[in-house]
């Protein structure tokens, strides 16, 4: 058995029975939910994103909403009160990337479909002081004149399906069409409104 005075005066190996010890927690905490249906199958009545939300999220994504407005609402009482039902991993399976996170400058969206108007967000988006003067968020007056190509939405459509999410052949053949010369506010505001209605379990609990 080690002393616990030649750890503490080998820096070298201190240093390696943390590591061992560190990886050894990390490794007990990990791997079981590699294999627990909770975090591993989608949950009852998830569906896809459409090829409009789907194009909406990648804008949501570049824009850089996701930095202000995290999709995870806590189970904490003051958190489930004003969002709705807490986050759950199976909820988020089929999501590539993750948009979780702990750091919260604007309001939480993760259940925001459906609570506004297609016009009130369109309003948000293009001034929000228009309709919450004390927002900090900034104006997006681009998004109502850029429009979409579809030229790569079957792609990544077929890309996301390599990964588990299981675009259908129409689907993907459609995508294109589907979003060919709508505005990028209008993926945007599309992706808004299916946040928490892409599955029947928590949709009526809000």
């Amino acid at each position: 058995m080690i002393k616990h005075e030649t750890i503490e005066k080998n820096i070298g190996l201190m240093i390696l029975l943390i590591i061992i010890v560190i990886s050894g927690g990390g490794l007990a905490e990990i791997v079981p939910l590699f294999f627990q249906s909770s975090t591993t199958k989608p949950i009852e009545g998830l569906r896809t994103y459409n090829a409009l939300e789907l194009e909406g999220r990648d804008i949501y994504i570049r824009e850089g909403c996701h930095v202000c407005h995290t999709q995870m609402i806590r189970p904490f009482r003051a958190e489930t009160e004003r969002y709705g039902h807490y986050s759950t991993a199976n909820e988020f399976v089929w999501e590539h990337p993750f948009l979780w996170g702990s750091k919260r400058t604007g309001p939480d969206l993760a259940r925001v479909g459906g609570r506004y108007s297609d016009d009130w967000q369109k309003a948000h988006l293009y001034n929000p002081r228009d309709v919450v003067p004390e927002s900090k968020m900034p104006s997006y007056p681009w998004l109502f004149e850029n429009k979409l190509t579809g030229k790569d939405t079957a792609a990544k459509m077929t890309a996301l399906r390599k990964l588990g999410v299981p675009y259908t052949d129409e689907q993907i053949s459609t995508a294109r069409e589907d979003v060919q010369g709508k505005t990028e506010i209008d993926a945007l505001v599309s992706y808004l409104q299916s946040l928490g209605k892409t599955h029947s379990v928590y949709t009526n609990q809000r």
